[in-house]
């Protein structure tokens, strides 16, 4: 890449699942990448294999605290997406949201470089409309055990458009649905990763409820590849755009394939849902087809394959 085209791009929560493959896809790209993580949940096994490469930078750094860099671009992922690791510790994730939030248009603003929020399909909450479009308001619980994430993703695009507003900071704000491949955390009680590690391992399969509840699931190259696109959109597309894949399976029916593809003879047990827990999950995508050109393109059984084998060996390994 020429170095006048060169971006300087800061990615927090690079070490994380979808962090790491961003900085990867940024690298690739032929930019200069600094990757932020405190490493709660990310780890630096995501990204041994880019630490070789100089245009490659790592710190060890909280977003909770304010951050003095020059970059161009700064795409904010930095904060624990599971339910087990963000209600571990539910202040420090609302504080996450929000104080990070804040520190990274604070950046942006002091540096004129074009902000990334990675929102969530959670802002939706138990939807009553389905599948959600943007303008839906949601239907969220204030004060439950998920509102520290839920409420602090909320807070945080709300953010994001005053500072566009009161400030003319450059904002694009992705709300993702349920993403899934190599490099999720083993641990991070996520259905996709629960189901595969049980399957490998013969253990019985925990389905919550009957297993009715649908969600969709998008395989991790299509998300960021759309990520990307929206970064380098035209200034007036701010989003906030769903992101996902818009393919919608019960929770049985992802057992089932789980159990075929692992050829594993797991059986399915049924326990209590857990509190607001979402019987319904799907986007709208029509305005990433209509403003990014974007769809996803892989399967479900297609990316569970290399996702399966990550795993595989994973488990195999310890």
């Amino acid at each position: 890449m020429m170095y006048s085209l060169r971006k300087r791009i800061l990615v927090t929560g690079g070490a994380g699942f979808l962090g790491s493959h961003l900085c990867e896809r940024l690298l690739n790209d032929g930019h200069d990448v600094i990757c932020l993580d405190n490493f709660f949940t990310g780890t630096r096994d995501n990204i041994q294999h880019l630490l070789g490469n100089p245009r490659f930078e790592v710190l060890r750094h909280d977003v909770t605290q304010p951050l003095y860099v020059e970059v161009d671009e700064i795409y904010n992922l930095a904060c624990p997406a599971s339910p087990p690791h963000y209600q571990h510790d539910p202040i420090h994730t609302m504080k996450t949201s929000v104080l990070g939030a804040l520190n990274m248009l604070g950046l942006a603003k002091r540096t004129g470089a074009k902000i990334f929020q990675a929102s969530t399909s959670e802002v939706y909450g138990d939807p009553e409309v389905h599948p959600q479009p943007e303008s839906y308001w949601g239907h969220v619980n204030p004060n439950g055990i998920r509102s520290c994430y839920d409420e602090g993703k909320r807070c945080a695009e709300t953010l994001f458009f005053d500072y566009q507003r009161a400030h003319g900071v450059k904002i694009k704000v992705a709300r993702i649905f349920n993403t899934y491949g190599p490099r999720m955390h083993p641990n991070d009680g996520r259905v996709v990763s629960n189901f595969i590690i049980q399957a490998l391992k013969g253990e019985d399969i925990t389905v919550y409820g009957e297993g009715r509840q649908t969600r969709s699931f998008c395989y991790v190259d299509d998300l960021i590849e759309v990520f990307v696109r929206l970064m380098n959109s035209p200034d007036e597309i701010t989003g906030p755009i769903n992101t996902g894949n818009p393919g919608e399976f019960t929770i049985l029916e992802l057992a089932e394939k789980v159990i075929a593809l692992t050829g594993s003879r797991s059986k399915l047990i049924h326990l209590p849902l857990p509190q607001d827990d979402p019987r319904q999950r799907k986007p709208d995508i029509t305005l990433a087809k209509k403003h990014l050109a974007w769809e996803p393109g892989i399967k479900l059984e297609e990316g569970l394959r290399p996702t399966i084998a990550y795993f595989d060996q994973l488990v195999s390994s310890k």
